[in-house]
């Protein structure tokens, strides 16, 4: 059973709304492939929004102020995705740090938990765009039960409560499902706050 504090907001975001998200991340012009500490290249391409950005290297996870290759400040996280969390996320501490992961066809994200956070009583929120994602979530320990749910364009999520250190991934997109992303594929969206409560 998947626990508490998992909900999911079906075409939270309208049209307009995901076209413009879409259209300010892939301006960034700042997409590159990770590395996890073991130096294995992941297959999704990624890069921040916000004051912190979660980077993954040789040196391990963590958050970081500046993109790793260009060294330029992360730009600022869309508003609309500040007054999205401030709705269902929480209402007094914005969020510090969005992770933009980039799927395209073939790409997937192993069973994680968000563990990087000074305080994990602030949730984790994740906004669907482009394709559709086949999303795993199981429970507090990877080798607990887990379902599947499909993420559509404009799905949002929010990882709260016991759920907020659940195990979860993404199985894989089912490539051409939207035409929404330049190129095919998906973009996710993840805010957190990285650092503690002020």
């Amino acid at each position: 059973m998947t626990p508490g504090g998992f909900r999911i907001f079906p075409a939270r975001l309208d049209p307009s709304e995901q076209r413009a998200l879409v259209d300010t991340v892939m301006a960034s012009n700042a997409f590159y492939r990770p590395f996890t500490p073991g130096g294995k290249a992941m297959s999704v391409a990624m890069t921040n929004f916000g004051p912190l950005g979660w980077v993954t290297d040789s040196a391990g996870y963590r958050y970081e102020h500046r993109h790793p290759f260009t060294k330029a400040a992360w730009p600022p996280i869309p508003l609309v995705l500040i007054e999205l969390w401030r709705e269902l996320g929480d209402r007094l501490v914005p969020p510090d740090a969005c992770l933009a992961n980039l799927y395209r066809k073939g790409a997937r994200m192993g069973q994680h938990q968000d563990r990087d956070e000074a305080d994990f009583s602030f949730p984790v929120m994740s906004v669907s765009l482009g394709d559709t994602a086949i999303f795993r979530i199981g429970g507090l320990s990877r080798g607990d039960p887990t379902r599947t749910v499909r993420l559509a364009s404009g799905d949002v999520c929010v990882l709260s409560g016991e759920a907020r250190l659940a195990y979860h991934g993404v199985d894989r997109i089912v490539a051409g499902s939207s035409r929404l992303v330049p190129g095919g594929g998906r973009l996710n969206l993840t805010l957190r706050r990285a650092r503690p409560r002020p």
